[in-house]
């Protein structure tokens, strides 16, 4: 359902009014779950990580701004430009249980003054795709962002013809908003941009949904999943059990 307009004095549609202070840019700190821990990005505890579980999969880059590095300095060099930028805090995702290096995620283009944060610069290596750990890795970074720093909108873009990330970012509760035509030239090619978001009105609905979802008895003794994230945000939305009585 839309927001209903107000009326200013004069007649005119105006926005709701918004009782918010403003947010706080990112740091680089830990961010804890239960299967990953995601830790600040570095050049030089990093770029050997990046390079042998990530740069010997080129298929993960054909849709990043940066190839697919093919040693250790330049891993390095597109580490610290990354971490370099104000506006950016990266993260390297490390695996709990064998402290192994399972990808890269940033909160980029953080906007304090406006609530307005992105998430993006996402490789997962193959071990990590499709697995609970996945799934918290998002989960932490969006719990961060609107619980701790208060951020009012939080984006997801890509490439409109990455169809992988279009279908992730639906799957993960974000919204559609539309796409960006000739937005970028990428490796020398046209890309037309897909942006999606999840407002903080939004947040409190994604955020159960992923806790029942990432809870144990959503899964079965195989570990396949019995509901949904989709289904379990839209029984929330509807105030119905997440999962039948046994």
């Amino acid at each position: 359902m839309g927001r209903v307009a107000r009326l200013n004095d004069l007649g005119q549609p105006v926005g709701e009014p918004v009782e918010w202070s403003g947010a706080q840019a990112p740091q680089a700190r830990d961010l804890v779950g239960r299967w990953v821990r995601l830790c600040p990005l570095s050049a030089a505890e990093h770029a050997r990580h990046v390079v042998d579980r990530l740069g010997v999969h080129p298929d993960l880059w054909t849709y990043q701004a940066d190839d697919a590095p093919g040693d250790i300095v330049t891993a390095g060099r597109a580490i610290s430009a990354m971490t370099e930028r104000a506006d950016t805090c990266a993260f390297a995702i490390v695996d709990r249980a064998s402290d192994a290096f399972q990808g890269r995620v940033a909160l980029l283009r953080s906007q304090p003054s406006v609530g307005s944060i992105e998430v993006g610069w996402i490789i997962y290596a193959p071990s990590l795709q499709r697995t609970r750990a996945a799934t918290e890795v998002q989960y932490l970074l969006m719990r961060y962002a609107f619980d701790d720093l208060g951020y009012r909108r939080y984006e997801w873009k890509c490439d409109s013809l990455n169809q992988p990330s279009r279908a992730a970012a639906t799957r993960l509760g974000f919204v559609e908003e539309g796409t960006w035509r000739n937005a970028l030239v990428v490796k020398g090619r046209n890309r037309d941009t897909t942006w999606f978001s999840i407002t903080d009105r939004e947040w409190p609905l994604v955020r159960r949904g992923f806790e029942a979802w990432l809870a144990d008895d959503n899964f079965d003794e195989s570990g396949r999943q019995r509901q949904t994230l989709a289904e379990l945000r839209g029984r929330r939305a509807a105030g119905v059990p997440t999962r039948e009585p046994a």
